[in-house]
């Protein structure tokens, strides 16, 4: 059975909840869209990488956890993100970036391996490439959440609360 509530408040006037400037439930699978940009911000972030990954620095996890967080979801090793536009991404054009980056950054982990360490991604001949990428797609995602692109990525806690909320 089907309830159906009248005088409830559109999709629209519920957009209050958000991620930085990011409208948590405008996309139907927002904490999904949620999960890719933190794993697109953090493989985009050259300095992030350094900072936090090279270092060590809790609550951050690493380069396999952010490509599993770019994938594990949304199966975007195995089709494209086409597939969820309208859902996930906004258009084809987000898409299309999620796309190469992800293609990038598989193609390395599947070279080094997934347990080798942060410095044999980021030494790999072809990581600039990857991080491009994945730059690319991040900035696209962010502005059109209405978020700042170069903002520094979020902690692992940080994300936990927010795919929590709503």
């Amino acid at each position: 059975m089907t309830a159906q509530m009248t005088g409830t408040p559109s999709r629209q006037a519920r957009r209050s909840r958000t991620m930085a400037g990011m409208p948590l439930n405008d996309m139907p699978w927002w904490r999904w869209r949620v999960s890719v940009r933190s794993a697109l911000h953090m493989l985009s972030d050259t300095a992030f990488q350094q900072q936090c990954w090279v270092a060590g620095a809790p609550g951050y996890g690493d380069v396999t956890d952010a490509v599993y967080r770019l994938v594990e979801d949304t199966w975007l090793d195995n089709w494209s993100a086409e597939k969820y536009v309208g859902t996930v991404f906004r258009d084809s054009q987000e898409a299309a970036l999620v796309d190469v980056a992800v293609l990038r950054v598989l193609r390395i982990m599947h070279q080094v391996g997934a347990d080798a360490p942060v410095t044999a991604y980021l030494q790999h001949h072809a990581w600039p490439e990857a991080v491009r990428a994945a730059r690319e797609a991040h900035t696209r995602l962010a502005v059109n959440d209405g978020d700042d692109p170069d903002a520094p990525p979020r902690s692992l806690d940080e994300l936990a609360s927010v795919l929590h909320t709503v």
